[in-house]
């Protein structure tokens, strides 16, 4: 396996120290068992589902929590065995971790369980700041000249005197 060196990123890149932490984290790729299996899907322009299989599993036996743009949903299922012999156990009714890493701004709106689907639904919701705006260009009179446009504007030599 051909391992990736982000260190000349992290020297000569300011302020993308995550996404090179991100690529990292890919490279590194957990060995994980495919259990549950899930969908993840666009259902709109800034809006994504996230499907997971959890058949026999109780509303109370999940959990969905978000933490530092990581979504981790986590499944414990009580052991209920006794009593039962079994010919054939085939239903994979075993605890899980899955966790899924969100980009920034993109907010758990909600949860809910259906036939043996876990349903998240997830939104991109960018602050005002970072929204496209349109600067409105006043026609008229040129301003008048503040103080420190006259520095800018004068010359070299009469700001040294």
């Amino acid at each position: 396996m051909r391992t990736l060196d982000f260190a000349p990123l992290y020297r000569s890149a300011v302020g993308f120290d995550r996404l090179a932490t991100l690529l990292e984290a890919a490279a590194k790729a957990e060995t994980s068992s495919g259990y549950p299996p899930y969908n993840i899907e666009t259902v709109g322009e800034d809006a994504y589902r996230i499907e997971i299989a959890v058949a026999g599993f109780h509303p109370d036996e999940l959990t969905v929590d978000v933490k530092e743009n990581v979504l981790t949903v986590a499944g414990r299922k009580a052991a209920s065995d006794e009593g039962r012999r079994y010919l054939h156990r085939g239903l994979a009714e075993r605890n899980f971790d899955r966790r899924f890493q969100l980009a920034d701004h993109v907010a758990v709106i909600d949860a809910q369980l259906a036939d043996g689907l876990l349903s998240i639904s997830l939104k991109r919701e960018l602050p005002e700041s970072l929204k496209p705006r349109r600067i409105e260009i006043a026609a008229g009179a040129r301003p008048a000249p503040t103080a420190t446009a006259e520095l800018i504007d004068a010359p070299a030599h009469a700001q040294a005197a």
